[in-house]
């Protein structure tokens, strides 16, 4: 990681634009948000989310392959799960942001 105050590498930053990309598609925020309450199987998430298999199983690669999730073979059928708390440091982080933006909103406000 680059100190502070300096500028990350031209790879650097396309790292994190991949990665930011990947958090931008709503269907992989809602899956994990899905997988941090509770660790769920393929059919699960289908009968959850309404998506199809092949979507599915797109979705669940790309959020493997970034580190986000991991699937635990049981059996015939893989339990995914978010991985490690990478995930609800994330969730915290856009929430404290999210929250402070809308009471900064809401002090502009005129009050009657």
């Amino acid at each position: 990681m680059a100190p502070v105050g300096s500028l990350p590498s031209p790879e650097l930053l396309q790292a994190y634009s991949r990665f930011f990309r990947l958090l931008s598609e709503p269907a992989r925020l809602q899956l994990l948000c899905l997988l941090r309450q509770e660790p769920m199987d393929v059919a699960a998430l289908i009968a959850v989310t309404g998506f199809s298999q092949s979507h599915l199983s797109r979705q669940l690669t790309q959020l493997e392959q970034a580190g986000l999730l991991r699937g635990e073979r049981q059996g015939a059928r893989t339990l995914w799960r978010a991985d490690g708390t990478l995930v609800d440091d994330l969730c915290a982080l856009v929430q404290v942001r999210l929250r402070q933006r809308l009471e900064a909103q809401l002090q502009e406000l005129p009050s009657s």
